[in-house]
């Protein structure tokens, strides 16, 4: 499995099979209302649901023994071996193998939280929740993606913790296992367990893209690993792709349910595939594997120093705390540039992208028309991605940065203007939400590929998972503020809350940024002599 074994496969795979048996049994009160086009709002739970529900929880806890090794969560001294992908190192077919899983990974993980936006006006109406399209509703639909994006927070965070513990592996798995089980929300008839449910489904979403990365950062090859990140990033773009244009096929016919019930299938595919998933060589050695690790590292051309750690290295023996040490120096200023680039992202991602689909449906456009249009932009754009990841890998990380955030600020502060009356024209509406949309995700890709590359091995779960929690942070403001407006507010207002921390951001990084070459040096100064 990916030159690594389960630590407890059995418990694994029968806490996986619980809990998609749990899943299974939420399905027939959901295909009970097939008549009234699936509105199962104010409908009792049913004997199957409530069997369902404990069996989520049991296979949940079982799915988490089974991937925790022995002593893991237990304080260890870190090895002093190091490993790094080699900088001559060829693109082997493992290289491939991986990055194709991990770009499914991405997908299958940035589906749920885009989400959030398509299910948001069916769900409004079926509940009767105020929002654009339902003004007079009494609770305001954006408590829902409030739950969502309130668990990516603690997801990023809590997985970037679980992946330097636990391993990068088990982590993936384990998001994966609660997509499974999260897809239940498609069933539920009360709120506040859909509540509930999104606050668990955000918690797996938040943490896998994070780990991710960090885990290729450790076996792409050195020459090959930041466009190889930001392209697999991009598929943040593809997913919304791929959530507009199921969005548009199905809800009509199924409602808004059945996107969430598709967390199901694509979770478990995510599972399948999990022999393609490696495990960190650097993680392993650390927690005295060292079979395992030598057996990765020569799949993927890495190598082993015994080199005595560099200053920064030792923060991880020498200093407290968890996250707060990327706060101090040599990280300080460049942290600041991380997580003021992550907020700006998350406003953007999160008071922009999240209430297109509804902004355009109060324009006057039906659902699939609307969710067509979003799927068309987002298509137009998917070009930038590799026009990213070239300028990423071949000319400057830091520079790329600045260059698509002042593209993405310009689109949405012409949005922010005309952005209402582009509804009378198609064309030009499509070009400028392809800015917000992919030039958001590509944004996001090179911050996450930007923040894996910057931090030592020791913190750069914690790093990545602080960029990811700052993006989600950001959302959770926004939607905050949304709660408390009750309602969502217009094209041309959730362009200017976008707008304005993007300039904030560029000065961040232009200020503190370094490059990712340079960042070599950050993340490994001179040794210090004694």
């Amino acid at each position: 499995m990916g030159g690594i074994e389960l630590a407890r496969p059995l418990y694994f795979w029968l806490g996986f099979l619980t809990t998609v048996a749990g899943v299974v049994l939420h399905l027939p009160m959901y295909l009970m209302g097939a008549d009234m086009h699936y509105k199962l709002a104010g409908m009792p739970m049913d004997t199957p649901m409530t069997i369902g529900m404990v069996l989520l929880v049991v296979g949940l806890a079982a799915t988490g023994y089974g991937l925790i090794p022995p002593g893991a969560l237990k304080t260890k001294p870190a090895a002093e071996v190091k490993v790094k992908a080699l900088d001559d190192a060829k693109m082997r077919p493992a290289h491939i193998g991986l990055i194709v899983v991990m770009s499914v990974a991405v997908i299958i993980d940035a589906m749920k939280p885009i989400t959030l936006g398509f299910v948001a006006p069916g769900m409004g109406r079926e509940y009767g929740l105020k929002s654009a399209l339902n003004p007079m509703g009494d609770l305001p639909v954006a408590v829902l993606p409030l739950a969502g994006l309130t668990g990516t927070v603690l997801g990023s965070l809590l997985w970037g913790w679980m992946g330097d513990r636990i391993g990068r592996k088990p982590s993936i798995l384990f998001a994966g296992v609660l997509f499974i089980g999260t897809a239940v929300c498609g069933a539920m008839p009360d709120f506040g367990w859909n509540l509930f449910m999104c606050l668990a489904m955000g918690m797996g979403a938040g943490g896998m893209l994070p780990i991710t990365f960090s885990l290729l950062a450790e076996t792409i090859p050195a020459r090959h690993k930041g466009w190889v990140m930001v392209l697999i990033g991009g598929n943040l773009a593809v997913a919304y792709v791929a959530a507009s244009w199921l969005s548009a096929s199905l809800a009509p016919t199924y409602s808004w349910r059945v996107l969430w019930l598709i967390g199901m299938p694509t979770g478990v595919f995510l599972i399948l595939l999990n022999r393609f998933i490696p495990e960190s060589p650097r993680f392993l050695l650390a927690h005295g594997r060292d079979e395992e690790a030598r057996k990765i590292m020569v799949r993927y051309g890495a190598a082993a120093t015994t080199e005595e750690p560099a200053e920064v290295e030792k923060i991880e023996d020498d200093q407290g705390g968890g996250y707060s040490r990327l706060f101090r120096r040599p990280f300080t200023g460049l942290t600041v540039a991380v997580v003021v680039l992550g907020l700006s992202i998350g406003l953007v991602t999160y008071g922009f992208q999240l209430w297109i689909p509804s902004n355009l449906q109060k324009l006057g456009l039906d659902q699939q028309t609307a969710d067509r249009a979003l799927r068309d932009s987002a298509l137009l754009g998917l070009p930038l991605i590799f026009v990213a990841a070239a300028m990423y890998g071949l000319w400057s990380a830091k520079k790329t940065i600045l260059a698509l955030s002042a593209l993405v600020g310009v689109s949405l502060a012409v949005l922010a203007v005309a952005g209402e009356s582009l509804a009378r024209d198609p064309g030009w509406l499509y070009v400028l939400l392809a800015g917000p949309i992919v030039g958001t995700a590509t944004i996001a890709a090179v911050l996450a590929a930007y923040s894996s590359e910057i931090y030592p091995t020791r913190v750069r779960s914690r790093g990545s998972g602080l960029s990811a929690g700052a993006g989600k942070f950001g959302g959770v403001a926004v939607t905050a503020v949304l709660v408390a407006g009750a309602t969502a507010p217009s094209i041309g207002t959730t362009a200017v809350l976008g707008a304005v921390p993007l300039v904030l951001a560029v000065l961040a990084v232009a200020l503190f940024g370094v490059e990712t070459g340079k960042g070599a040096a950050v993340a490994a100064p001179e040794p210090v002599t004694p």
